[in-house]
């Protein structure tokens, strides 16, 4: 969990991750909606956008 709002912009802010390999690649939502982005590794157009980080219960 990143406790700075700019950490957390910088990680996770237009980050988007490949549904087939798990790579991460930075783009503007738009084109990750219309499937403008292809993978550099397996040129897939499914991405989802990345995750926060898991939540520990204490």
């Amino acid at each position: 969990m990143v406790k700075f709002p700019e950490a957390s912009q910088r990680l996770f802010r237009n980050v988007f991750v490949c549904r087939r390999c798990k790579t991460k690649q930075r783009a503007s939502p738009q084109k990750a909606l219309k499937r403008l982005l292809t993978c550099k590794k397996c040129g897939c157009r499914a991405f989802r956008a990345m995750r926060k980080g898991k939540k520990v219960a204490k």
